[in-house]
């Protein structure tokens, strides 16, 4: 799916470059998460239709942290991003003069796959993810049974994101309790149709991907219920990712919100300051509609207010949390 969508993006460049005068328009440059691309790329093709050829839309996938590098360098106006800014980022930003909105537009989950050949697994609790994923494994747990006794004596095969995905970053988190803790003797990719086309011809692979992704793959795919642990509000009881579980909270602790990050400088533009209003107003439809969940109608409404007063800052502090549910997001964004 991401080489596709990413030779259409290039396919689309080149076929702007062909007309002179449509080359010299405005241009709104987003980068960054492959997660959040399909809801930028739905926003920016509805976007440029609406202008009719007045202003163009480019918008690139070089994962989170590769996009907050160009970020942050103020390469690009808007940054696609599947968790907070790192205090790293934050600092490389300040360096560079570049402040920024956090502007929260959906929430996510990373689905854990098998093949539907896999009748067995018929669920995962996050201590056996860990110990599946964790740096130690590498090269002593290879056995589904090395993981847990009752499964197979047959080899793994795991899939996963790059190490500069979003989507690794929490993942790590969430499990590990330290981002970019990770095994590193795993199918890496930033390309999610690697990792569904991988888990989907092997009995035994098993691999994360995000839930949109996964459930637009439901006919390759089974997504395993995950068991949260004694944090969870459901503590141990199998969760399946889905919008109700996502927006509850019971699916813990791989739910998390996605944003999109503003430069303050570029809102100067008139065709920035109208595309990320067009963005907000436009997510209660357009984020469904890619398989993702919306947020509460308030929290666009606060998004385009704090546009307005120009409020830049994370309330995320620098770092990844763990858990964060939606009522907690519209508290925080609420008291900004």
């Amino acid at each position: 799916m991401l080489q596709l969508l990413t030779f259409l993006a290039t396919l689309t460049l080149s076929f702007n470059f062909v007309s002179p005068a449509y080359a010299q328009v405005p241009v709104i440059r987003i980068d960054g998460s492959s997660t959040v691309f399909p809801i930028t790329e739905a926003m920016a093709e509805e976007y440029q239709t609406m202008k009719r050829g007045k202003v163009r839309v480019t918008v690139g996938i070089s994962g989170t942290g590769g996009g907050f590098k160009k970020f942050c360098r103020g390469e690009t106006d808007v940054q696609n991003a599947s968790r907070p800014i790192q205090a790293a980022e934050i600092k490389k930003c300040e360096e560079k003069g570049v402040r920024f909105l956090e502007l929260p537009i959906a929430f996510d989950a990373t689905a854990i796959i098998v093949s539907p050949k896999n009748t067995w697994l018929k669920s995962i609790t996050t201590d056996e993810l860990k110990k599946m994923w964790e740096p130690t494994a590498q090269g002593k747990i290879l056995l589904w049974s090395d993981v847990n006794p009752a499964w197979p004596k047959e080899k793994m095969k795991l899939f996963g994101a790059g190490s500069d995905s979003g989507t690794f970053d929490y993942f790590t988190e969430a499990i590990m309790g330290k981002s970019k803790s990770s095994r590193g003797d795993y199918t890496a990719s930033e390309d999610d149709n690697t990792l569904v086309t991988g888990v989907a011809n092997d009995l035994n692979a098993l691999g994360y991907i995000p839930l949109a992704y996964a459930e637009e793959n439901i006919a390759k795919l089974r997504i395993v219920p995950v068991v949260g642990g004694p944090k969870s509000p459901k503590k141990n009881e199998p969760i399946i990712p889905a919008r109700k579980t996502v927006e509850s909270g019971e699916y813990f602790p791989l739910s998390r919100p996605v944003f999109i990050y503003v430069n303050e400088k570029s809102l100067a533009k008139a065709e920035i300051l109208e595309f990320t209003n067009f963005f907000l107003q436009n997510c209660p439809t357009i984020v469904p509609e890619v398989k993702y969940v919306a947020l509460p109608a308030a929290a666009y409404k606060i998004g385009q207010d704090h546009v307005k007063a120009r409020k830049v800052g994370t309330v995320f502090g620098g770092h990844t949390e763990i858990g964060v549910k939606v009522e907690d997001l519209m508290k925080r964004e609420s008291a900004k």
